[in-house]
């Protein structure tokens, strides 16, 4: 199966020896990773630490 890199676009082999799936290389892998960690790509919603002190404080009224 083929796979789209999801950085450059280019098909990737989707199979255990391809080191890198789902990207092309290693230079790939590591600009999602900067992209990531630089805040550039993230998951919608609440961040987990306000979530678990919202809970916490419930725990508190009852």
């Amino acid at each position: 199966m083929k796979v789209q890199c999801p950085t450059c676009q280019k098909d990737v082999v989707w199979q255990p020896e391809s080191k890198y799936r789902p990207f092309c290389s290693e230079r790939c892998k590591l600009i999602d990773l900067g992209e990531w960690a630089s805040e550039r790509h993230a998951i919608p919603g609440k961040p987990a630490d306000e979530v678990l002190m919202s809970e916490q404080l419930n725990d508190f009224k009852l």
